[in-house]
């Protein structure tokens, strides 16, 4: 949070998809503004218009994370138009293919880095700059349970979710001592449209994504809401964290 009386503004990335639309309304009812960003402009967009709905200001910008300059840009933009960012979602994330590791194809394993690993790194990179300025604030990074399993025919998106947790401890510990924040949530299967995508490629090569058919998938609300707890001044003693989000799947 700002440390202030006033509200901070949020940033979300990947706020087009269902978990980070999920996570924009959620941060939209304790901020002041929230930014989405996207590679998709239009998804981005109807983002913004719900956020906006709900009474708070929105800005969508079109960017790639994994691209410096786009980084860059778009952290500029958001404290030019909106405000200080006191809330950082750093949730955009690609799922890859599902394939046997010596079937993976290479360029399939470096997006899917280049995005969830670089992208996360870019975007931890160039807000904390502006937070130490600050001497605060919350930072948030979507991993998945993958950064704490293993999943068959998923190389890529483990091997990237893994790394994400890495970044998330790292980044925590250089903060350590200020009342910035760096933590991760880790959902399991949760309905959207990337569960949907990886689960029909699992059924089609034969594949099991999963241990136990015992827990249903999450909504992406679920996530949601322990994003905006992390964010707030109740978890002003959490920092370095892993918080899983999956019904218990991960114990199966």
């Amino acid at each position: 949070m700002s440390g202030t009386d006033r509200p901070p503004v949020a940033l979300v990335t990947g706020g087009g998809g269902d978990i980070g639309r999920a996570i924009a309304l959620k941060l939209a009812r304790m901020s002041t503004a929230v930014a989405i960003v996207d590679r998709d402009e239009a998804a981005a967009r109807a983002t913004a218009q719900l956020v906006e709905q709900g009474g708070a200001r929105a800005l969508a910008i079109r960017a790639d994370v994994s691209l410096a300059p786009d980084t860059i840009a778009f952290v500029e933009a958001v404290e030019t138009r909106l405000g200080p960012i006191g809330i950082f979602a750093n949730n955009a994330g690609i799922e890859g293919v599902v394939a046997p590791l010596h079937e993976y194809p290479d360029e399939t394993f470096d997006r899917v880095l280049q995005v969830n690993v670089k992208g996360v790194f870019l975007g931890l990179k160039h807000v904390l700059a502006r937070m130490m300025q600050r001497g605060t604030g919350a930072i948030i990074n979507t991993a998945s349970t993958s950064a704490i399993r293993g999943r068959a025919g998923l190389a890529g998106y483990v091997a990237s979710k893994h790394a994400v947790l890495g970044l998330t401890r790292t980044a925590a510990l250089d903060v350590a001592g200020t009342r910035i924040r760096v933590n991760a949530v880790l959902p399991g299967p949760v309905e959207s449209r990337m569960i949907r995508e990886l689960e029909g490629q699992a059924r089609d090569g034969g594949i099991a994504l999963r241990r136990s058919n015992a827990t249903a998938h999450g909504r992406p609300q679920d996530v949601a809401n322990v994003v905006a707890f992390l964010a707030s001044d109740e978890a002003a003693h959490v920092n370095g964290a892993a918080w899983v989000v999956d019904g218990g799947t991960t114990l199966a």
